[in-house]
């Protein structure tokens, strides 16, 4: 296996990547001089891909399995991955979001044993059905908790406001319901669907041998044709199914989300939208906009407040929120100076130091080794290349903006998520 060298001038970064035999992609940024290691392993499935087609089956599955998989994977018939790590000081972890699946350690010693505990546990399934049912249990307390989590419930009562099909609107874990339904077999199932190094990727970052992740590699990664797996969405229908939602829960300020619905991407029209979309939040309110200083200093945001471009594999989604006294008051303000920027344009001096500020935090993902492994990561599951998003947004002009605001920020495609505080509720 050869590794090819990814160079970007402009940041004076270097990525090797190879494809290896058995289909895995390898992506390693070499950092000389680091403490510390850091890989993840990770595979393109997610909380989305309910309904898919592999061979000549068309298969839906419980929700929230993903999540369920990911929780069993570390489990073997000798133990758990955990305590192997242990053994070699390494910190592991590993998480599902919408449309990814990914494990991952860092360490500072002892790194080919660690990479060699990851790549063996996440190709060595073992599900019973008295483990599963255990499993849930554990994963049923889990999502009752997170049911009863404001910033949780804000943003999935967004996404079931904005999204009438898409799965993209489920918990990532599922219902107590749902996982009741989950079964070793169906696990099984959805493990050799998704889990083929064809649909996976490792990604490595740090001050490590090349040539030990090449051996670990040969020595350790099972071959499979691929699975040709395919994941299958409904057709969402235009606009959102409503433009506002709350609900009550222990808070002492209302939270709020604000989203537009966007139509997705992949590649590098995904790369360029989203290098756009984040010049132009923070041109809109950032910390350093006009807008962002008025509302902070009329009282209506404080430091949570934020953006965000929610991007993944079949949908895409602009996101404002945080912590307000009166989050329909913080909403309007938002379409009010939308409406003014249209009107007015955007000024020259805000889209350069917007421009700077978005490039400076980009950059800054590739001073960190779990930065930059998690970019590569992300954006590969993306159909992306390392360096795509730097580029996408040092390539970004005034008239690219101007497009975006007038054709994503639009009211007709908003909703807005309140949680208020129980105390507030009035009886009637």
């Amino acid at each position: 296996m050869e590794f090819t060298t990814i160079t970007n001038e402009r940041l004076g970064e270097t990525v090797l990547y190879a494809k290896h035999p058995t289909g895995l992609d390898i992506f390693i940024a070499p950092k000389k001089g680091y403490a510390s290691q850091y890989a993840i392993f990770g595979t393109r499935y997610g909380s989305i891909d309910n309904h898919f087609h592999v061979g000549d089956k068309d298969v839906t599955v419980p929700e929230g399995i993903a999540h369920f998989l990911e929780h069993k994977l570390f489990e073997s018939e000798d133990g758990d991955a955990f305590s192997r790590y242990a053994r070699t000081g390494a910190s592991a972890n590993a998480y599902t979001s919408f449309d990814r699946t990914c494990y991952l350690f860092s360490s500072t010693e002892r790194f080919r044993e660690s990479l060699e505990i990851l790549l063996d546990f996440v190709q060595s399934p073992y599900f019973t059905e008295q483990t599963v049912q255990k499993e849930q249990g554990i994963i049923g307390q889990e999502i009752k908790m997170y049911e009863d989590d404001p910033a949780w419930r804000v943003m999935f009562n967004l996404l079931g406001a904005i999204y009438h099909k898409h799965p993209v609107k489920i918990d990532i874990a599922g219902t107590t319901e749902s996982i009741s339904h989950i079964t070793a077999d169906l696990l099984y199932e959805c493990y050799h669907a998704f889990y083929n190094l064809h649909n996976m990727a490792l990604c490595v970052a740090g001050d490590v041998d090349p040539q030990v992740v090449a051996e670990l590699a040969d020595k350790l990664l099972k071959d499979a044709p691929p699975s040709g797996v395919e994941s299958q969405f409904d057709e969402e229908p235009a606009g959102v199914v409503q433009p506002r939602v709350e609900q009550r829960l222990s808070v002492s300020v209302p939270l709020f989300n604000l989203g537009f619905k966007d139509l997705p991407a992949s590649g590098k029209d995904a790369a360029d939208k989203e290098a756009v979309t984040s010049i132009l939040l923070e041109i809109l309110c950032g910390t350093a906009s006009p807008f962002y200083r008025k509302l902070y200093d009329a009282g209506l945001i404080n430091s949570s407040f934020g953006t965000e471009s929610f991007t993944g594999r079949s949908f895409s989604t602009v996101l404002l929120g945080g912590e307000s006294r009166d989050p329909d008051a913080v909403a309007e303000a938002v379409y009010a100076e939308i409406d003014r920027l249209k009107r007015d344009g955007i000024d020259k001096e805000a889209f350069v130091r917007a421009k700077k500020y978005t490039y400076g935090r980009l950059v800054s993902h590739y001073d960190h080794v779990d930065g930059v492994a998690n970019a590569m990561a992300g954006l590969r599951f993306l159909g992306m290349g390392p360096f795509d998003m730097v580029e996408a947004v040092a390539q970004v002009t005034e008239e690219d903006v101007k497009n975006r605001l007038e054709t994503v920020l639009r009211q007709e495609n908003a909703a807005l998520s309140v949680i208020l505080p129980v105390e507030s509720a009035q009886v009637s």
